[in-house]
């Protein structure tokens, strides 16, 4: 790819990277800090704009730090500035995407941002590549991919990652190199843990291959599993369960209420920030009212309310995730709740005008019926959690013709990468 020198970077905008101009046109920089001037390598060339990696620091910003890890253009681009500059920016940036993409709407909105004093060791889920040499084929190491390239690294381990993580990886690693495993055979594995040491695992393979032997499992690493996953996905699809030992789920506490998730469940990967995000959702929900939990997941908002609630009903379309969520209502002994897995825009007939509504839906936003249906319904107050600022924005604009913000916060569920998550509620105008 081209190469491109002294480069000048004038910002960071939504998504992460720094904002430059070559040429009058737009270059979207990784690796930059507003200030700096930088050589970069193209790596994307589009109709109307270029993403580049910065690849040669010529003047640094004092906001630069060294990152921790050497991979961090991968999964944390963000290592590069103090925790301090990372906040300032996030906080910026949410407010000229809601501005800019929500209109009047969010006109007085200065929300605050809420992040953990943890920079690092908070992931609850990592999903690793796996990476062998010409030289030493078939002797694996963990793996990431690449910033905009399809090629794979090594690494050792993850700073972002929960501890008990990167230990279970590396136990799991081990016993894969005693397998005789080949590239061909390879495609990922996933660990998951629960914020309190311990952790599931699941490897996932090219081919139906039998075992002779399996990791140990002990008194934190809980269960392993086997996929077969076709190779006609690049994603890590499990289509044919080849071994189990051990549990499948592991079980973590929200506000006094147990949920037990999967390995491939939705599930926030921050729980004390999650947490922090879901105590303020409770201050704005009144003691005997009727919720319908739109987007609901295992249960993670939901069901922590429900017991000062006369009724919450969860909606989900994904069949694992629902499945959990009815297993979390009977550990809990929740009687006035239930859980249906079908999309949320084929239940909008459950939005009436006396019912609380929450959403926490994908980075894609609310399906146009569910916000026609919020409109006509005129329910008093819709909650509205978001992991895609841009989206919730939009969706906000729109509900805006019935509705007014009456409360704002950021949480920084992600530190060390652009993410960000925003809490909205809306009242209805009276």
């Amino acid at each position: 790819m081209k190469k491109i020198e002294n480069v000048k970077i004038e910002k960071l905008i939504f998504g992460g990277q720094g904002l430059a101009h070559v040429d009058g046109k737009v270059v979207f920089v990784w690796n930059a800090l507003p200030g700096e001037v930088v050589d970069i390598e193209i790596v994307k060339k589009k109709k109307d704009y270029l993403e580049a990696i910065a690849i040669n620091i010529v003047e640094a910003s004092p906001e630069r730090v060294e990152p921790k890890d050497k991979h961090f253009l991968s999964t944390s681009p963000w290592q590069i500035m103090s925790y301090e500059t990372e906040n300032k920016w996030k906080k910026e940036i949410s407010i000229e995407t809601y501005k800019k993409l929500g209109g009047p709407a969010f006109e007085d909105v200065d929300p605050e941002i809420i992040f953990p004093k943890e920079e690092y060791g908070y992931r609850n889920k990592m999903e690793f590549s796996f990476y062998d040499s010409d030289e030493n084929p078939n002797v694996f190491s963990l793996a990431f991919f690449e910033r905009g390239k399809k090629n794979k690294f090594p690494l050792e381990k993850s700073e972002l990652a929960d501890p008990i993580i990167n230990q279970t990886a590396t136990e799991i690693l081990n016993w894969v190199n005693k397998q005789g495993l080949e590239r061909r055979n390879m495609k990922t594995l996933i660990v998951r843990s629960d914020g309190k040491d311990n952790s599931i695992a699941a490897l996932f393979i090219k081919d139906e291959i039998e075992f002779d032997n399996f990791p140990e499992l002990h008194k934190n690493n809980l269960g392993f599993q086997i996929y077969y996953s076709t190779h006609k996905s690049p994603a890590s699809v499990p289509t044919k369960l080849l071994h189990s030992e051990g549990q499948d789920f592991l079980v973590a506490d929200l506000l006094d209420t147990k949920l037990k998730f999967g390995l491939l469940s939705f599930f926030q990967v921050h729980i004390p920030i999650f947490t922090k995000a879901l105590t303020d959702i409770t201050e704005h929900i009144e003691p005997n009212t009727e919720i319908i939990d739109f987007y609901s997941g295992v249960g993670s908002i939901g069901l922590p309310l429900a017991k000062n609630q006369t009724k919450v009903t969860l909606v989900d379309s994904n069949e694992e995730a629902i499945q959990y969520a009815k297993e979390n209502i009977k550990l809990n002994n929740l009687d006035n709740c239930e859980a249906h897995c079908i999309p949320a825009e084929k239940m909008t007939e459950i939005i009436t005008k006396d019912k609380t509504i929450i959403l926490d839906p994908p980075r894609a936003g609310l399906h146009p019926n569910v916000t026609k249906k919020l409109i006509e319904a005129e329910p008093p107050r819709i909650i509205y959690l978001s992991c895609n600022l841009s989206t919730q924005a939009r969706d906000v604009k729109i509900l805006s013709e019935k509705y007014k913000i009456t409360f704002s916060r950021l949480y920084n569920f992600f530190p060390r990468t652009p993410h960000v998550e925003g809490l909205i509620v809306l009242e209805l105008k009276i």
